[in-house]
């Protein structure tokens, strides 16, 4: 597929920055709590998904949190209250000061910029990734031993087959071709995954992990914002997967998962951001994520340790008349 310019442009490319947390001092930035500070705008999806793994670890007492606000207010499209670090970080640091950031309070620096590194590090060595604490049954392991092919291979599908090509299939002035072929990607993408979550419960199985929240907020982003790029007939297509926005409506529930959507802040960073024209899918929305956020809070059900709602009053996947 050639390379066409995004619908929802991304900020001009800045220098990335890839520290790594460690199991030792030696490591020079050893796993101590409190030492380290998130900073992020939940708008971001990006950021979204650190929020998430954050609420899911239990790490508030941990890994505290600074907010940005929604949309960046630096004329480079990064946030003023960014720039002191990357410049403590990076002498006249040439790009925006953009979120996400995992700095050190101890040194006040960046560690990572890099979402990947960051979630991972967040897992295996402040939540039970850890081999030392396997006893924390009330915490996903969201890299469990053995998946993190299988994790990758989603979070490149959601970045690739879901993002990329649904703002290729959105894009103003593009070759009738391309977008059609790049609509093809994105349903034969929902395809394989409608097909995963006709017969389990989470994309990788039985139990949630990263690659649902990645999952979780790319579903986000293709109905709060690359939607609106795209025709009716097509949306209706997108939308035309039950078993996978099911899925998306139960996670949405999910205290780790519906408290951080901010849907007012997705849609201003998006229209401060975007460059395309509506379309006539911005009238089709495919869930009414306020109403799923806040149908948990409404019923009177008793939590499980994992956060779900108990079996009566939870929001199935599977139909209701399979096993």
């Amino acid at each position: 597929m050639p390379a066409l310019p995004s619908t929802v442009p991304s900020l001009p490319s800045a220098l990335s920055f890839r520290g790594r947390i460690g199991r030792d001092a030696s490591s020079g930035y050893h796993a101590v709590p409190r030492r380290y500070r998130l900073h992020l705008s939940p708008s971001c999806p990006h950021c979204l998904r650190i929020a998430i793994t954050h609420r899911l670890l239990g790490l508030e007492e941990t890994l505290p949190v600074a907010l940005m606000p929604t949309v960046p207010d630096g004329p480079d499209g990064g946030h003023s209250a960014l720039r002191p670090l990357y410049e403590a970080s990076s002498h006249l640091h040439p790009g925006p000061a953009a979120a996400p950031v995992l700095s050190d309070d101890w040194t006040g620096r960046i560690v990572s910029t890099h979402t990947p590194d960051i979630l991972r590090d967040m897992a295996r060595h402040f939540g039970c990734d850890r081999p030392e604490r396997p006893d924390r049954s009330d915490r996903p392991a969201l890299y469990p031993h053995g998946t993190e092919a299988e994790i990758a291979a989603v979070e490149h599908l959601c970045e690739y087959r879901i993002d990329e090509a649904a703002q290729h299939a959105g894009q103003v002035g593009a070759d009738a071709g391309v977008r059609r072929t790049a609509l093809s990607s994105l349903l034969r993408a929902l395809d394989t995954l409608e097909g995963r979550l006709a017969l389990q419960d989470f994309i990788l199985g039985d139990e949630m992990t990263a690659a649902d929240v990645q999952l979780w907020v790319t579903l986000v982003q293709l109905d709060t914002v690359h939607r609106q790029h795209l025709d009716a007939a097509a949306v209706h297509r997108i939308a035309d997967h039950p078993h996978l926005w099911a899925y998306a409506r139960r996670l949405a529930a999910h205290p780790a998962f519906g408290p951080h959507l901010d849907l007012d802040g997705i849609a201003r960073r998006h229209h401060a951001q975007c460059q395309g024209l509506e379309a006539a899918g911005a009238a089709v929305q495919i869930l009414d994520w306020v109403v799923h956020i806040t149908e948990r809070a409404a019923q009177p059900s008793q939590e499980r340790p994992d956060g779900f709602m108990e079996p009566q009053y939870a929001l199935h996947l599977r139909p209701s008349g399979s096993a």
